[in-house]
């Protein structure tokens, strides 16, 4: 075996010093390791070296790289689990019954003991209370309400979304019709409207034809709008003048 490993590298290590002297060292190293496959005091204690300094090379498919970095989202998903009979490390636990009742401080291993007796699991819901609150509950049940919970309140979220409408100072009544119409489409659904009059060239020098034009749509919708709206409260951004339309509640 050793004989056999010295006629694998000796030709390598010739080669080598042909080398330049800074890479003859690393070229060396990264011939014995193919050689002996990663086996032997020597290959071992060069793994260690190439770990601590990260030489940049591959023994067998194995990367060679420094200790890998604790993630932060790892400790957030560990700090997120229930812990739950077993898992609960504490060395006390405050424990509430299933009913509300409060038994007092006592062992993990008690508090178990107990909840097994009633048929039920010990769950930990205040681990950072000193000492951890523990409580007495079936937790399937639990786990499947607080789901059912998040459901509920997914499907009752609704979410306000800015819907923007523009308009031209020369737009004609067709066209300001239709848009308005969108306008009244978008308030009755509970979404805010950004009304836009964008203008172009000359335009700028007759900006009360823009305000003219957002009083007009602040009329038609202030059925559906919240508070007293003005075209005065309009605001230049540029060629554009936007003012923004709450829907009521």
């Amino acid at each position: 075996m050793i004989l056999q490993q010295k006629k694998e590298v000796i030709p390598h290590l010739a080669a080598a010093m042909s080398l330049p002297a800074w890479l003859r060292s690393t070229y060396s190293v990264i011939v014995y390791l193919h050689a002996t496959k990663g086996q032997g005091f020597l290959s071992r204690f060069f793994c260690r070296v190439i770990r601590l300094f990260r030489w940049p090379c591959v023994t067998y498919g194995m990367a060679v790289s420094g200790p890998k970095e604790k993630t932060l989202i790892g400790k957030e998903r560990k700090q997120d689990q229930v812990r739950v009979n077993e898992d609960i490390r504490a060395r006390q636990v405050r424990v509430i019954d299933e009913e509300g009742t409060q038994l007092g401080i006592m062992s993990p291993r008690d508090a178990i003991r107990e909840a097994l007796n009633r048929g039920f699991d010990l769950v930990e819901v205040a681990p950072g209370a000193v000492p951890p609150v523990c409580r007495i509950m079936d937790y399937g049940k639990y786990r499947y309400e607080q789901k059912r919970r998040a459901r509920e309140a997914r499907k009752n979220q609704h979410t306000v979304s800015v819907k923007e409408m523009k308009y031209r100072p020369k737009i004609d009544k067709h066209d300001f019709d239709f848009k308005t119409n969108h306008v009244r489409a978008f308030l009755k659904d509970g979404n805010k409207v950004r009304i836009t009059i964008m203008f172009r060239g000359r335009e700028m020098a007759h900006q009360e034809f823009g305000r003219d034009i957002i009083q007009k749509v602040i009329e038609a919708t202030a059925d559906l709008c919240a508070g007293d709206c003005s075209a005065n409260l309009a605001k230049m951004e540029g060629r554009n003048m936007s003012i923004v339309l709450t829907p009521a509640k």
